[in-house]
């Protein structure tokens, strides 16, 4: 049980007792008739000794619950001042900013997290190639990953007309592969590790057929 308290203290039971001179009122709230922390402030005190991913699994945690307001977060973030938490959380916190190179969905966004843990290239999201939006694209390999979701694929339509954009992107020179969420979850290191393998390759291709270009002039 962690306790924060406005003066230094020491614990007279079980508890890790914390000391803030100043708590905002925004970062207070009420729990079951208890006084406690709001989440913002919660997982800012939090991000003092937890890794970089136990604080995105508290974001993660937080979102499906449908407590985390963004806003309230960077808000928290900019009177923080040199809290020791505030740098690791900042940088967790970046991934659901709405910066359009960024992901939409909570899909999406464990996608790319996973990507950049595993130190591949980051791919962009939701990019947009010939009038065709590409949930992960990786420019320089001309290579995407289809994320799909039952949920947004499950009608023979969608069957169709996704069937028709894959032929259309490898008319691009695009080579597209799918992913699903719930495989993603079951086996993110096979996942990873054949996404390792065909960008890899496909450097390779590319490689090629400068080489190729190359000579023919």
């Amino acid at each position: 049980m962690h306790v924060t308290a406005p003066t230094r203290r020491r614990a007279k039971r079980r508890f890790v007792v914390h000391f803030s001179s100043i708590l905002a009122e925004e970062d207070r709230a009420i729990c079951q008739g208890i006084p406690v922390t709001a989440v913002p402030r919660t997982l800012l005190d939090l991000s003092i000794r937890a890794r970089p991913d136990q604080i995105e699994g508290y974001l993660e945690r937080a979102e499906d619950r449908e407590l985390l307001d963004v806003r309230a977060v960077e808000d928290m973030l900019s009177r923080a001042g040199g809290h020791r938490g505030r740098g690791r959380l900042a940088q967790a916190l970046a991934i659901y900013r709405p910066d359009p190179a960024f992901a939409r969905s909570k899909f999406e966004r464990r996608f790319r997290l996973a990507v950049k843990a595993a130190g591949l290239p980051v791919p962009s999201m939701n990019f947009n190639v010939a009038g065709f939006e590409l949930d992960a694209y990786w420019p320089d390999f001309h290579f995407a990953v289809e994320l799909d979701l039952f949920e947004t694929h499950g009608s023979r339509a969608a069957f169709e007309r996704d069937r028709r954009r894959q032929e259309e992107l490898k008319l691009l020179g695009i080579e597209m592969i799918r992913i699903t969420a719930p495989r993603l979850k079951r086996e993110p290191q096979a996942v990873l590790r054949n996404l390792a393998a065909l960008l890899g390759r496909r450097r390779q291709e590319l490689a090629g057929l400068a080489v190729s270009a190359v000579a023919l002039n």
